[in-house]
């Protein structure tokens, strides 16, 4: 195949980047955690929020090493492709692949619902749609306007958030934050933990796919360089917003009234400033950047990960292509937009467990991405045993202690995701088996595919004698 098939242009600088990584996360700030104050009240629900940082934060910076050591538009599939060969890239691919593909449906319709809001006239499937047209036509146009469209949109979201705690800081009160914060009660008892585990998906999407930043490196300028800066400084931005916005939210009235609602921070402002303030009304137009920043930002995410699988032979080749003009993967762009577009109109068609489709989909999408951090932990793991000479530009801090923290809290939320979500776990189980099955009859495809050395361990590369092989160990 033709080599401008499969080659991506290097557009990204460090804020570019850094915009990706909080955007794609940030519209989790907005809505989707307050329903862990229902499981585990404020206090409970902060326990399991701490928890979930402690893990993201150590995984962050374990991840870090992956991404500038092997930046492949894979991202975690390429790290366990060359830690664990194709059964492990497999593994790692199809996880990545739930995680990215899944998520946009449910952020397009809640696009859909918040304009449906504004304008009543317009249907939240049919706008949820169009959002999907446009943002994969913004994404097929080139990767470098879409990162600037990415980044502009997550400042005004962070922007937003920073004018929503400013906004309800006069009316805050701790005694309303502790108020029954122990699942129901006023004092810490043992019945609280339970809840304390059962909140944990909910405090996850206050970071779920900061990682998606990694699918980016391929389209870095000097990812050595630009991507730890990107990553370590988007995970301390996302904690401290995560945190700033639930304290606040939970400190400006009965908290419980906002714990079963999409739009907590909407509706927590309104107590203090009124419903017909301006401040409230900017909070609900603005809020739509926070939607937009991570919708546009999971597309960039889904289409690098279903190229670098086409091109390494794993999904059909013609995904792999790149598009002559912009340099962008506009085939895997299309791919997981049609997917994703067959979900929405299928919400109502399809229910599990008598919720729609697309909130269970949202729990899949978190099985995929605790799947795929316990991949990536091992591989970094086996490629410092494999591959001592490879160059790691950024070496994990605390090795090898910080990333079998990550490791071991991944491991303890995926148990906690499979105990309170049986028949959704069964259901990912499923899928995987018939992806493996796949991966197995398509073993001439991957045969087939072109050599890529960052995908090959050094191993592998010695036991092919072609001169056009080139190691980055």
């Amino acid at each position: 195949m033709n080599a401008s098939t499969q080659s991506l242009a290097r557009k990204l600088g460090g804020w570019q980047l850094w915009g990706i990584a909080v955007g794609l996360v940030i519209s989790g700030e907005y809505f989707g955690w307050s329903y862990g104050w229902a499981q585990a009240g404020t206090l409970g629900f902060l326990c399991a929020t701490l928890f979930v940082a402690l893990m993201y934060t150590a995984f962050i910076f374990s991840f870090t090493e992956l991404t500038t050591a092997i930046p492949h538009a894979g991202g975690p599939f390429a790290y366990a492709r060359r830690a664990f060969g194709p059964l492990g890239g497999f593994l790692a691919g199809f996880a990545t692949l739930c995680e990215f593909v899944f998520a946009p449906p449910a952020i397009a319709l809640a696009i859909g619902a918040y304009l449906n809001v504004q304008f009543p006239s317009l249907a939240p499937k049919w706008t949820a749609c169009g959002a999907y047209l446009v943002f994969m036509a913004l994404n097929i146009v080139g990767v470098g306007i879409a990162a600037m469209f990415e980044l502009a949109v997550t400042l005004l979201a962070i922007l937003e958030l920073l004018v929503f705690m400013g906004v309800v800081a006069p009316g805050f009160s701790w005694d309303n934050f502790l108020h029954h914060g122990w699942a129901g009660q006023d004092a810490f008892h043992w019945g609280a933990v339970g809840g304390m585990f059962a909140a944990l998906p909910f405090a996850i999407w206050f970071f779920l796919a900061i990682e998606g930043a990694a699918m980016a490196a391929e389209e870095a300028k000097d990812p050595a360089r630009t991507i730890p800066r990107a990553y370590i400084a988007g995970i301390l931005t996302l904690a401290a917003l995560a945190f700033g916005v639930m304290i606040m939210a939970g400190g400006a009235g009965d908290w419980s009234r906002l714990a079963n609602i999409n739009d907590p921070l909407p509706q927590a402002m309104k107590r203090i400033v009124g419903e017909h303030s301006g401040w409230l009304h900017m909070l609900v137009w603005l809020g739509l950047f926070g939607l937009v920043a991570s919708f546009h930002g999971i597309i960039m995410g889904y289409s690098r990960q279903i190229f670098a699988l086409a091109r390494a032979g794993y999904l059909p080749r013609a995904l792999a292509a790149v598009h002559p003009r912009f340099k962008t993967p506009h085939r895997a762009i299309l791919a997981g937009g049609a997917v994703g577009i067959a979900a929405i109109f299928s919400d109502d068609l399809v229910q599990i467990a008598g919720q729609p489709l697309t909130a269970n989909i949202v729990t899949l999408s978190v099985f995929g991405a605790i799947v795929m951090y316990i991949v990536s932990m091992l591989a970094l793991f086996r490629l410092r045993g494999r591959e001592p000479a490879l160059y790691r530009p950024y070496a994990a801090p605390g090795y090898p202690w910080l990333p079998a923290l990550a490791l071991s809290c991944s491991v303890i939320c995926l148990i906690a995701m499979i105990y309170y979500n049986l028949l959704l776990a069964a259901i990912f189980a499923a899928m995987l088996a018939a992806g493996y099955l796949y991966f197995l009859a398509t073993a001439r495809q991957r045969a087939g595919a072109g050599v890529d050395a960052q995908l090959q361990g050094s191993a592998e590369i010695a036991a092919q004698p072609s001169p056009t092989i080139r190691s980055q160990t």
